[in-house]
């Protein structure tokens, strides 16, 4: 039995799983739950799936499952049926009006940098066997999951942006900022410069008394799909007694997914996005597995359910945004997820 195949059966049996490949990778890895418990992350080894804030930190230990791998199948044809984002003229409103609330707290001096999101809803059912083997195919530099748990819910995801790699005591990391669709020439702006460079700082500041040295390589542009972001590699060698989830602590949110100062920033969130975000800008990976922690920002997600799919697409505000370009963002954020889903049959209706 592949993979897949060993998912769909997981599924209807309503036992947890988890299916993902790492960026530029050809090898799906498989960890299968052997029972429905909600094992609760603390420091196990595993597969680990957390919250932005406040929902439970869920982990697949490896002593609990059966962890499998295989070669992914590139030549399966594109199943997807180009599920279109209708236009919704309330929802930008909504947005733009929180965007431009965002921007006058900055000006005040509440905060440097806030990430506001939304959630697109897909009111049409989905098969996520085919939408994952689209997924698959479509973002090779992307983590490519797919999760599952039956107290929890479907969760698929592509995202371009690494929060931690841990091993032998050192740890690297990234500062993923700006955002733009994909052209040969692609010109950044100030305010995408500006931006990037606060995430830069952020991580530095969060980290640099937890390593020896710091090493910052200069930004640069990293494609993920149809879209580009500003880019800098962050690392350093963990001095003694630093242990990973002193490192995962103190990166978790990041400045990308939250803004700075972070406890300012998260309670703007929570108090004027209106939604929950769940597992939305969590963070998801391997925690010690063979000796190294490898975990990823929840980004370019999708919750499945079973009459429709939860888009969640978010940006950066600093004091140079301007209302209308971020929602486009989000609109051109949302087509990674919206490009590769496919029309359900019966999976999910099992």
């Amino acid at each position: 039995m592949n993979l897949l195949d060993k998912a769909t059966s997981f599924f209807q049996k309503q036992l947890p799983f988890v299916l993902y490949a790492k960026p530029n990778e050809t090898i799906l890895h498989g960890i299968f739950q052997n029972d429905a418990r909600l094992n609760v992350f603390e420091n196990q080894s595993g597969f680990v799936f957390a919250s932005f804030y406040n929902e439970i930190n869920v982990v697949f230990s490896l002593s609990d499952s059966e962890s499998c791998k295989e070669e992914i199948n590139f030549e399966i044809e594109d199943n997807s049926t180009q599920i279109e984002n209708k236009f919704d003229k309330k929802a930008q409103i909504l947005f733009e009006d929180l965007v431009q609330k965002g921007v006058s707290e900055i000006e005040k001096g509440t905060f440097e940098k806030v990430v506001l999101s939304r959630k697109i809803e897909v009111s049409q059912s989905v098969d996520f066997i085919k939408s994952y083997q689209n997924l698959l195919k479509k973002y090779p530099t992307a983590f490519r999951y797919l999760w599952f748990h039956p107290k929890v819910g479907m969760w698929m995801g592509a995202t371009p942006e690494q929060l931690a790699k841990i091993k032998d005591n050192t740890f690297e990391t990234v500062a993923l900022a700006g955002t733009q669709v994909f052209s040969e020439n692609v010109i950044w702006q100030e305010k995408e410069i500006v931006e990037q460079q606060l995430v830069t700082d952020y991580i530095k500041s969060r980290t640099e008394n937890l390593v020896e040295v710091l090493q910052i390589s200069e930004s640069y542009t990293q494609k993920a799909g149809n879209l580009v972001h500003l880019k800098s590699d962050i690392s350093g060698k963990l001095k003694q007694n630093v242990s990973q989830l002193d490192v995962i602590n103190a990166l978790h949110p990041t400045s990308a997914v939250c803004g700075m100062p972070l406890e300012k920033a998260r309670n703007f969130i929570i108090e004027n996005e209106k939604y929950n975000r769940k597992y939305y800008s969590g963070f998801l990976g391997e925690f010690q597995i063979q000796e190294q922690t490898n975990l990823f920002v929840n980004l370019r997600c999708c919750e499945i359910e079973k009459d429709s799919t939860a888009i969640y697409v978010g940006c950066g505000i600093t004091k140079d945004s301007q209302a209308n370009k971020e929602f486009i963002e989000t609109e051109n954020k949302a087509k990674t997820i919206l490009s590769v889903l496919s029309y359900s049959q019966n999976l999910l209706n099992s």
